[in-house]
């Protein structure tokens, strides 16, 4: 069998929130900055290879935007496939579990914030240390994409951030649970790909790329401050993505899919 069906897919999650919940402290921080840390690699990525093209986005800025979401989902796939904790894909596998009373509420606020905070920790590492000390994007063009990247994600008000954070963390937890639906390597990827590259795309809020792309722009010089960063974006797009992921995956799929009296996992 290549391929789990939806309702498989319910049981894996739930299996896998079940595991998740049995981590170390220890064991949660290490694999949550190490997934920020991905996230935010592929958030470099997508910002030399984009950011790159001034040129063609001056007459074609749709072809950039699709390139930036092109490059971005390798962050996930490393999440998914090396193995870490990742805030936004942890809003929806635990939520079939708590909804069928098989896990209480305890178990994904202890892993949320500790995951959250690992995943901050992870992104601030690699937008400081290995990107801004090491004068990656110090010169124009991208430079002018990371200034230009953070203005526009601390601009807007506060429920159009919250908006875009819901439709962020839908994208990136179907991704997750279309990975989870296949069983081999290759189909995992061109699963987890699609969604991420729409959502990166379409202008979307991730907080936990924007723990990196945001501060990063602070490294080097922007007129943003990092009450700014957390107050204009980084709550908005949390909340938000907590419920793009918690309502419109793990719940909406859980109530499309379960069974009553059947415990997950």
């Amino acid at each position: 069998m290549s391929l789990y069906t939806p309702p498989e897919i319910l049981k894996v999650a739930g299996e896998a929130a079940i595991a998740k919940d049995k981590y170390s402290v220890q064991k949660i921080l290490t694999l949550s900055f190490m997934a920020g840390a991905y996230i935010s690699f592929g958030g470099l990525l997508s910002i030399l290879i984009a950011g790159g093209m001034p040129t063609i986005s001056a007459q074609n800025p749709g072809i950039v935007k699709f390139v930036f979401g092109a490059a971005f989902p390798v962050g996930l796939m490393m999440v998914v496939m090396a193995g870490a904790e990742l805030f936004t894909g942890n809003n929806a596998y635990f939520m079939p579990n708590v909804l069928n009373k098989t896990q209480s509420w305890k178990a994904p606020l202890r892993n949320w914030g500790l995951v959250y905070a690992g995943n901050f920790v992870g992104a601030i590492f690699v937008a400081y240390f290995l990107t801004h000390l090491t004068e990656v994007v110090a010169q124009a063009p991208w430079s002018d994409m990371v200034l230009k990247i953070a203005d526009s994600k601390t601009s807007n008000p506060f429920y159009k951030t919250f908006l875009k954070g819901i439709g962020a963390n839908w994208l990136v937890c179907v991704a997750l649970w279309m990975g989870m639906s296949a069983q081999h390597t290759s189909g995992k990827i061109m699963a987890i790909w699609w969604p991420v590259m729409a959502f990166v795309t379409m202008g979307f809020e991730h907080s936990i790329a924007n723990m990196f792309f945001i501060p990063l722009a602070i490294f080097q010089g922007a007129n943003i401050t990092w009450y700014a960063f957390v107050v204009d974006n980084l709550i908005p797009a949390t909340l938000g993505n907590i419920v793009g992921g918690a309502f419109f995956v793990g719940s909406l799929y859980w109530y499309a899919y379960h069974k009553k009296n059947e415990s997950l996992p």
